[in-house]
C-alpha cells in the first residue's frame, strides 16, 4: 500500500472494522491516492500495520474484490483495478471509444470465418437461413485487462477483413474505410451471469455479472450491415445515456 495512505480506525464504533478498512481504501481509490495498478501490502503486513487480525483484513479485501475495485493476481498480489470504462451510447465502436479515452485497446481475434446463419440472424441480415455470413469472435482488452467478448455477423463481401486488421483497428473504422456508410443502429442492453467459457476469457469467476449488448447497424439505404452480440465485465464497464425531454 502507498506510504501516504492513512487508515483511521474507530474501534469504539458499531461499524465493523473490516468495513471501515474497506471503505477507506475505496475512498483512496476514488480520490486517486491509490492509482490503477497499485499493489497493496499482503494481508500479514496490513494486519500488522493496522493491529488487526488476518481474517478481518481478508474480509475487507474480499469486499473490495467483490465490488470490482481490487483484483487478486497469482504471483503479483492484490492490485487496484484499472478504472472502469464509461461509454456513451453512440454509433461508435468500442475500440475507438477506448482509444479516445486513453485505455490502450487491444484485440485478440478468436474466429474470422464464413458460417451458415441461423434463422434469427438470417432474418436480421436479410439473407436466406442456412446461407453464409462472415462471423467474427474477438476478445477486447483495455489497459491490458480483458474487457469484453465480441460476436459479430456481417454480410459476405461487405468488406475484406483480416485478423491483422481487426487487431489494429476497430470494426466500424474498417467498414467505413471500405465505403460502408453506417447511419443508425438498434441496440438492446441487458445483464446475465458469465458462462464457463466467458469467465475464462474475461478472467472472471463463473457466474460473475456481465453486461450484454445486442446491436444491429444499418447503412444509409436501410440495409443491415452488422449484427453484434457482446458481453462486458460489469466490474470494468458501464454505459452512460443522456436523456432529453421532448
Amino acid at each position: 500500500m502507498t506510504a501516504n495512505l492513512a487508515i483511521d480506525l474507530d474501534r469504539s464504533s458499531p461499524v465493523p472494522l473490516y468495513f471501515q478498512v474497506a471503505e477507506q481504501i475505496a475512498e483512496a481509490i476514488r480520490r486517486g491516492d491509490l492509482a490503477p495498478g497499485s499493489r497493496l501490502d499482503n494481508e500479514i503486513l496490513l494486519a500488522d500495520k493496522l493491529g488487526l487480525s488476518r481474517p478481518t483484513i481478508r474480509q475487507a479485501i474480499q469486499y473490495l474484490v467483490d465490488k470490482g475495485l481490487l483484483v487478486r493476481k497469482r504471483g503479483v498480489g492484490t492490485q487496484v483495478v484499472h478504472g472502469q470504462v464509461k461509454r456513451s451510447v453512440e454509433l461508435t465502436s468500442l475500440y475507438d471509444d477506448l482509444r479516445r479515452a486513453g485505455q490502450e485497446p487491444a484485440t485478440q481475434v478468436l474466429r474470422l470465418e464464413p458460417r451458415p446463419v441461423e434463422e434469427e440472424v438470417a432474418g436480421i441480415l436479410g439473407v436466406e437461413s442456412g446461407s453464409e455470413a462472415l462471423y467474427l469472435e474477438r476478445v477486447r482488452f483495455a489497459a491490458g485487462e480483458p474487457l469484453a467478448v465480441l460476436h459479430n455477423w456481417l454480410p459476405v463481401g461487405l468488406a475484406a477483413l483480416t485478423a491483422a486488421d481487426l487487431e489494429s483497428r476497430g470494426l466500424y473504422e474498417l467498414l467505413r474505410s471500405a465505403g460502408v456508410r453506417m447511419r443508425v443502429a438498434n441496440q438492446r442492453i441487458g445483464a446475465r451471469a458469465a458462462t464457463q467459457v466467458e469467465a475464462r476469457l474475461l478472467e472472471e469467476r463463473r457466474g460473475a455479472p456481465l453486461l450484454t449488448m445486442i446491436r444491429t447497424t444499418y447503412d444509409d439505404q436501410g440495409r443491415a450491415v452488422e449484427h453484434g452480440s457482446h458481453v462486458y465485465r460489469a466490474s470494468h464497464y458501464s454505459l452512460e445515456v443522456t436523456l432529453i425531454e421532448r
